[in-house]
């Protein structure tokens, strides 16, 4: 792996994900989230991808624009909401979404990061999460095309738990608020939600930085992501930051 892991733009960063890839996205609703990258992926053209997230943004923005354009097959993710088009592919049957708690979603790319690949949680024990049953694709016509699978459960001093599969994917797109050449990467307040975690389980991991620094620059004490996990760095200065939802008192 080189050391100077800087690319000149967002494009030649995601120039060889390919049709039927699987990306796990860094962010949280709107926050923390790879827009440039995800971007890149849109203009790139490829189609028939699997995304990991924790949701799968908004109408719009994020993943959003990927749905929009009918460039994603399947989405794990924890939460489904804010996304008209979302729910419309969903009900139609032209996305396939395995709705994972968060929690659970965390520790499967905590563990796909970590060579872990599977582990037991108390998590959705007697419910569909554990029992099978969970829709994943509709038909189109109200059925259910495709249904989550019984996973296996085990007993551990005197309670039960479910086995989960860790995740790995392809590629990873995360956003950080610095990162140096060498890839270490230090994620900003809310920002460090699902970043780290999909930064570890992608096999092939790119990140957008708002400041790039020369190596030595961030104290090691304060890197979140090192840089053995990081492949691909792109600088992106000044990304908009977008507020989900306005209020007002």
């Amino acid at each position: 792996m080189a050391m100077d892991k800087v690319v000149a733009t967002a494009a030649a960063a995601v120039a060889d994900v390919t049709d039927g890839a699987s990306l796990a996205v860094g962010g949280f609703g709107l926050c923390g989230i790879p827009e440039a990258l995800i971007n890149a992926v849109l203009q790139l053209g490829v189609t028939d991808l699997e995304t990991v997230s924790n949701n799968c943004g908004v109408d719009g923005i994020g993943l959003g624009v990927l749905l929009e354009h009918k460039r994603i097959r399947r989405t794990v993710s924890s939460y489904v909401g804010e996304n008209k088009e979302f729910a419309r592919q969903f009900l139609s049957g032209e996305l396939e979404v395995e709705l994972t708690p968060q929690g659970t979603l965390a520790e499967r790319l905590r563990a796909g990061g970590a060579g872990i690949p599977a582990f037991y949680t108390p998590t959705g024990v007697g419910t569909q999460v554990a029992d099978g049953g969970l829709p994943w694709r509709y038909d189109g016509a109200g059925g259910v095309a495709v249904a989550s699978p019984r996973k296996e459960t085990r007993d551990f001093d005197g309670r039960t738990y479910v086995l989960e599969r860790a995740i790995r994917t392809d590629f990873a797109l995360v956003h950080a608020w610095k990162g140096d050449r060498h890839g270490n990467l230090v994620y900003r307040e809310a920002a460090a939600n699902f970043n780290p975690d999909c930064a570890a389980a992608g096999r092939i991991t790119i990140a957008q930085v708002e400041h790039l620094v020369e190596p030595g620059e961030i104290c090691p004490a304060e890197v979140h992501t090192p840089g053995i996990h990081v492949h691909r760095v792109v600088h992106v200065p000044n990304p908009e930051k977008r507020i989900e939802r306005e209020t007002v008192r």
